[in-house]
């Protein structure tokens, strides 16, 4: 396979891709989970967040095919499903392939779609756990698809298209986040994206003697199910009443804390405190890059536990266990800073931590979470990685 180390995740895939079909995959493409430093639920409203791209992530070997028919299996899942290229339908049991025939489809209204295709996936991010599994099999199979039709996509391009898919087909009323650090993160930084002009920089991620731990509750949550869009709309009806104080206010990030403690009265308290965590969510994320900027790691820890504080109990995301693994996390002595990362109801936490003192808290989590019945829970030490890529094409060259 063209000079990749018998190791890599795409010569596996690449194996097993042939194992399955009968015939080597012309392309193989990665792209990353994410976890969200900080800037939970303001994406939607115009905001700004802080998210890094993950070494786990998600594989995707394809070939093409000739007769019009769209075949893809999920390893993860155990799942195989087919269907014709132009007649694809939600099928119960089958909703992951929301996400490959959303991409398809969207290509194909591009002119880059092939007639058909085998496909296959793999991918080590864990699934509902808040760290974008969604996206990242969206950004992969758009990256081997529009590579089987010779259609080359800019990283901008590829986040659009991706995120288009997830909203239209998957039926999730997502934020540009995910789709956006897939495709333009870098190794070592995290990526400030302001959501309103969609513009980003990078913020060094330089963390010297701590790490950044993933805690994966086991807790699992579905964003289409109905709480997340309840979110939204939430904050879509806060804004309306906010507006009939000061109709210059376009969306929440507009929103001076003023403004607000002007327009309390005339909200119920859920709406308020909805707004009220939109507004300071902001405001800490501006706070955070400044201070890992500056490399105040204690004053970075400090905000994590501010927005996790507000995402329980103004934006009410959280749940019992991501509470107690931060609380457990808490007492730890070394850890600067927990909260729940990702958009809530489950999945993971993320903390910041001194590196000598992770399986302390690895044994806290232990003894206090998982014997608890709780459990288990998934530690997983976590860095900076870059955006999505193909691995490799048919010719075999390493692109990656």
């Amino acid at each position: 396979m063209g000079g990749l180390s018998g190791s890599s995740q795409g010569e596996v895939i690449a194996r097993r891709f042939t194992e399955r079909f009968g015939h080597a995959p012309v392309v193989v493409a990665r792209a990353p989970g994410r976890v969200n430093l900080i800037g939970e639920h303001v994406d939607y409203n115009d905001g700004l967040v802080l998210p890094i791209a993950l070494e786990q992530s998600t594989h995707v070997a394809a070939a093409p095919r000739s007769d019009g028919v769209a075949r893809a299996v999920s390893l993860k899942l155990g799942r195989e499903h087919t269907w014709s290229m132009s007649q694809w339908e939600p099928t119960s049991g089958a909703e992951w392939t929301a996400y490959v025939a959303g991409v398809t489809l969207l290509l194909a209204e591009r002119g880059g779609a092939p007639r058909g295709f085998d496909l296959l996936i793999d991918s080590d991010v864990p699934v509902g756990g808040g760290l974008s599994s969604s996206a990242a099999l969206e950004l992969a199979t758009t990256l081997a698809l529009a590579h089987l039709a010779g259609l080359r996509l800019a990283p901008v391009e590829l986040a659009r298209l991706a995120h288009e898919a997830e909203r239209r087909y998957a039926g999730v009323p997502c934020g540009i986040m995910d789709q956006y650090v897939g495709a333009l993160a870098r190794p070592g930084a995290a990526l400030l994206l302001d959501c309103r002009s969609q513009t980003w920089d990078y913020v060094p991620l330089e963390l010297a003697e701590h790490d950044l731990v993933v805690v994966d509750s086991g807790i699992r949550h579905a964003l289409a199910s109905g709480d997340y869009a309840r979110r939204r709309e939430e904050c879509r009806a806060a804004l309306t009443m906010i507006q009939q104080v000061d109709a210059r206010v376009r969306s929440l990030r507009e929103v001076t804390s003023q403004t607000l403690a002007a327009a309390a009265s005339t909200m119920t308290p859920a709406l308020a405190a909805r707004a009220r965590h939109v507004v300071g969510e902001i405001e800490r994320v501006r706070s955070a890059a400044a201070a890992l900027s500056r490399g105040e790691l204690r004053r970075f820890g400090e905000l994590l536990g501010a927005s996790h504080a507000s995402l329980r109990d103004d934006f009410m995301v959280s749940t019992p266990e991501i509470d107690r693994l931060v609380d457990i996390a808490g007492s730890v002595p070394g850890v600067l800073g927990a909260r729940l990362t990702g958009g809530g109801f489950g999945g993971c936490v993320i903390v910041l931590v001194e590196s000598s003192r992770v399986e302390s808290l690895r044994a806290a989590i232990c003894d206090q979470y998982d014997r608890a019945g709780l459990g288990p829970a998934r530690l997983m030490s976590v860095r900076a990685a870059g955006a999505a890529s193909i691995v490799f094409d048919v010719q075999g060259t390493e692109a990656a």
